[in-house]
């Protein structure tokens, strides 16, 4: 098993344990993306635990803040804190919020919750590293349910226009929002063209592929002189065959019984 999958699959058991612990909603959207940390976090992302506050270091901005419990796993997996955090996931003063926040919280650049802000602040990152000369590269993790939002589409059209090759865009497409299929609610299709148009060089793939994930984060920016977005085709509640494509599994966090039928399939499969 190669690192990024092997890396995935421990987010994938945190996030469970995590949100069982604590009771806490968005099981499927962090499993979702799960495979997209694995790659970023194994080797994709220029860090440094020990540093986090290197002022070369890549960023990462997780724009759809609810899923945060898989973002604080595979930072506690990197080491930029203990893993005995994660238990106090979501608790009363607890520095894990139940959308990720930056406070007390090393590795995490920014706070964010209220969707459709996390391009924007990747821009202005992207624009900064850009003028000061600094050789990092910022990546955005979105939400498909978010690219309903204006301020997105705002973001889309001021990246391209300022020619930032250091900013990638990552759409993790999963096809269903909190309240309907995203289809039922907004459909976004042609999802890529409509990237493409903005001029955003654009790129499809498996987001459940690892090997397929790191090849194209590796080879960014995919056309010098324009950003780049990735839209990761993924399954809500991906890992876990009885999450899988369920709307339930947007606010429901997994009791005792589910939770053992979860660690086991995830067991079976690593």
């Amino acid at each position: 098993m190669s690192a990024s999958r092997a890396l995935a699959t421990r987010i994938r058991r945190h996030v469970l344990l995590m949100t069982h612990r604590s009771r806490a909603s968005h099981v499927g959207s962090s499993l979702s993306m799960a495979d997209v940390l694995g790659a970023l976090f194994s080797g994709v992302l220029r860090v440094d635990p020990a540093r986090p506050g290197w002022p070369d270091r890549d960023r990462f901005v997780l724009s759809k803040g609810h899923a945060c419990a898989g973002v604080y796993a595979a930072l506690a997996e990197r080491g930029f804190f203990p893993a005995s955090w994660l238990d106090g996931f979501y608790g009363d003063g607890s520095p894990l919020a139940g959308h990720i926040t930056h406070s007390r919280v090393p590795g995490v650049e920014v706070s964010t919750g209220s969707l459709g802000h996390g391009l924007s602040i990747g821009c202005g990152m992207a624009l900064a590293g850009r003028r000061d000369g600094r050789p990092y590269r910022v990546f955005v993790l979105l939400s498909d349910g978010e690219c309903d939002e204006g301020s997105i589409w705002e973001a889309a059209l001021f990246a391209p226009h300022h020619r930032l090759d250091n900013l990638i865009a990552i759409v993790d497409y999963n096809k269903i929002q909190s309240l309907g299929s995203v289809k039922e609610v907004i459909d976004l299709e042609p999802l890529a063209a409509k990237w493409e148009a903005f001029g955003w060089a654009t790129r499809e793939i498996d987001g459940h592929d690892v090997g397929a994930v790191e090849r194209v984060l590796s080879g960014v920016p995919l056309s010098p002189g324009r950003p780049t977005c990735v839209v990761a085709h993924t399954v809500k509640g991906k890992g876990v065959g009885f999450m899988e494509n369920r709307l339930l599994w947007h606010y429901r966090a997994p009791d005792r019984d589910e939770l053992e039928r979860a660690l086991a399939e995830l067991d079976g499969r690593a």
